[in-house]
């Protein structure tokens, strides 16, 4: 007799929101690319049940692409920046600064990039005047 999916080996994985450490059992798979159901060379993260229902279950074409680009993006800009300004750099070093996603900043970049992106690829994000 075939034994349960949730019958795994005892691993523990940990939920990629919030860092809790939880059994697989207890665990929901996370599919960045939103087709869990297609398993072929894939491997999965994983979510605890709280943080899987506040996730958002619509479809996500393009999202992870999009993603990833801005963040690209924003890298790229980020080490230009740092080419152009090194004393800037040298003062991040001394300071114990590493210039990583927690330098201030660096959330308002990558948001401001993201709107820049999808206005680009798709429109405005703004409402448009229609007459009725």
């Amino acid at each position: 007799m075939w034994r349960s999916r949730n019958t795994r080996d005892g691993t523990t994985v940990v939920c990629i929101a919030c860092g809790t450490s939880l059994p697989r059992s207890e665990a929901r798979e996370y599919d960045k690319h939103g087709n869990r159901w297609e398993r072929h060379g894939k491997s999965f993260e994983h979510l605890c049940k709280g943080c899987y229902r506040d996730l958002c279950h619509q479809p996500r074409d393009e999202l992870e692409a999009l993603l990833i680009d801005v963040e690209q993006t924003v890298s790229v800009d980020a080490e230009r920046a740092s080419a152009l300004d090194p004393e800037a750099e040298g003062e991040r070093a001394s300071t114990g600064d590493s210039g990583t996603d927690r330098e201030p900043g660096s959330q308002a970049a990558f948001i401001s990039q993201y709107v820049r992106t999808v206005e680009e690829r798709y429109g405005s994000t703004e409402e448009s005047d229609r007459d009725p």
